[in-house]
């Protein structure tokens, strides 16, 4: 049976109701439904008129106390509970259609089975998803001229998200449940829940594409302007970093934000670091060649990017002199220099402080 779910924009705060065997507490809840009942009952005005309706509350009190605002409201609602004696003949008499409503304390989650209601009013909210499809299945049998069940659906107001709303019944990603619960209360009508389902994974698959786009033109950009460890490791010569082999617990975990800003700023590109041995042994590096007065990642990343070799083992004054006159002929390398087998020419002067 398809089911449309209607979000109401009636927010119920729950954020005061306490636990118990892992669900909120029924005393908690009936406290916490008193103060908006009247109000539920004007928006039933509007959605459940012309149609065979089931409430579902949480104390026997409140049930009562709801049939009567309903009946106030034009209603024909009839109440049962563990204590109706009646029951049985209130349930036929809903059955043959004396009764629009139907309220009760969480007596008829399951073992009872009415197919012509066509729609489910759930004032017992729960995080257990099996309660929840026990109530909303009250309302999907099938039954001659019976097209859906509408799930009216209100907005909990609750300090955690394990709560179950209509997208619990048929969603296994909580990404994809999430959208749902989004979408349907943007659009204020009913919605058929498999569609609403369908567009919610198209939503979240665009949402992670476009996520993931943007990651990659942010990354691309970095990259640009920072060098691969791999290159640096290359150009520097360094096998001792190419043969890295963490051996302690600490080097093996990841790197931390720490040490991964620091490498960007010196001018590496951090997101390849596997481990925090890694990055800490290029810190080490790259502080002693600074003090060498070796040359940085960055002019590393610009020459090489033109066709000079083993950037790395030249030394910071070398290259800015180098760096210095492509600069001044346009950014493009003279020609009286040729880069794959061009060596630099020693550099005699006062210490020059080296930057990242």
């Amino acid at each position: 049976m398809p089911i449309k779910a209607q979000t109401i924009p009636l927010q119920l705060d729950l954020r005061g109701v306490g636990a118990r065997a892992g669900d909120y507490s029924n005393e908690g809840l009936g406290g916490a439904l008193e103060p908006y009942l009247e109000q539920i009952a004007e928006e039933m005005r509007t959605h459940c008129a012309g149609r065979k309706t089931v409430v579902f509350l949480p104390l026997v009190a409140t049930s009562q106390k709801f049939c009567e605002l309903l009946n106030q409201n034009g209603f024909r609602v009839a109440e049962v509970n563990g204590n109706s004696r009646d029951r049985a003949e209130v349930l036929e008499a809903f059955d043959a259609g004396h009764y629009d409503v139907l309220c009760n304390a969480m007596l008829l989650t399951e073992g009872w089975d009415c197919p012509t209601v066509d729609c489910i009013v759930v004032l017992r909210p729960t995080k257990i998803r099996s309660l929840y499809a026990q109530m909303v299945g009250r309302g999907t049998r099938l039954s001659e001229g019976k097209e859906h069940l509408l799930l009216l659906d209100f907005l909990w107001n609750t300090e955690k998200h394990d709560l179950c709303r209509p997208a619990s019944l048929i969603c296994e990603s909580a990404e994809v449940a999430e959208q749902v619960t989004e979408n349907l209360e943007k659009a204020g009508v009913a919605v058929d829940l498999e569609e609403a389902v369908e567009q919610a994974e198209s939503d979240v698959q665009a949402q992670r594409e476009k996520a993931l786009a943007k990651k990659l033109a942010e990354m691309r950009g970095r990259k640009k302007k920072l060098v691969d460890p791999l290159q640096f490791e290359m150009s520097i010569q360094a096998e001792d970093l190419a043969n890295y082999v963490p051996a302690f617990g600490w080097e093996m975990s990841p790197a931390s934000d720490k040490q991964l800003a620091a490498l960007e700023k010196y001018g590496i590109f951090p997101d390849e670091v596997e481990c925090s041995g890694k990055a800490q042994k290029l810190l080490d590096k790259l502080a002693k060649r600074r003090i060498e007065g070796l040359t940085t990642p960055k002019q590393i990343r610009f020459l090489e990017s033109r066709g000079f070799q083993h950037v790395g083992t030249w030394t910071f004054s070398e290259t800015k002199k180098l760096i210095d006159r492509i600069a001044g002929n346009g950014w493009r390398v003279p020609g009286d220099i040729t880069p794959h087998s061009y060596k630099p020419q020693p550099v005699q002067s006062s210490f020059e402080a080296i930057p990242f």
